[in-house]
């Protein structure tokens, strides 16, 4: 699949099959992510895989994340405030973005999670102090139908390209 139609394709998932994710599929998401620019190249993301079911039903405590016991893997990113003080968040999202147009267009389902508690989080996950958690993101394959298979544009209630962009001012249209 094409990067635009990844893009167009996407959409947030919040109902999987038990099918699990297969290693190879999981690991090029990752190296996604791992690609990812990052300001002065510092890195400065973390990401726990969490597969083991008693573990993700110990990330749903946030009012939007239940359905996280369905999906077969969650990718929790972590940004590490002392590597990149400034930039460890816009960092790491960027990074989970790109994990999430990766898994599009590997046929997978996602959905961005900012609703966690992250004591709780880290508690469960033993995450150092250094680290914040950014989001969340359930990984797996949709129970509706499959992501990216048709070729059409997925129509999306989105503001037009006009009403959101200006050229070399606020508000000057081209």
């Amino acid at each position: 699949m094409e990067v635009q139609q990844a893009i167009e394709v996407r959409k947030s998932v919040r109902s999987y099959l038990s099918k699990p994710v297969p290693d190879d599929v999981l690991r090029r998401v990752l190296e996604a992510g791992r690609l990812s620019p990052s300001a002065v190249n510092h890195q400065p993301w973390h990401f726990i895989v969490v597969t083991d079911p008693g573990k993700r039903s110990g990330l749903t405590d946030g009012p939007y994340a239940k359905f996280l016991t369905e999906s077969p893997v969650v990718i929790v990113g972590l940004g590490d405030k002392i590597r990149s003080p400034k930039w460890h968040v816009v960092d790491t999202t960027i990074a989970l973005q790109t994990m999430v147009l990766a898994a599009t267009a590997e046929g997978l389902g996602t959905c961005w999670i900012g609703s966690f508690y992250e004591d709780r989080i880290r508690k469960l996950l033993k995450v150092p102090d250094n680290f914040v958690i950014v989001a969340m993101l359930s990984v797996g394959y949709p129970k509706e139908k499959e992501v990216g298979t048709s070729r059409l544009p997925v129509v999306k209630n989105r503001k037009p390209l006009e009403d959101i962009t200006s050229f070399e001012e606020f508000g000057k249209p081209k």
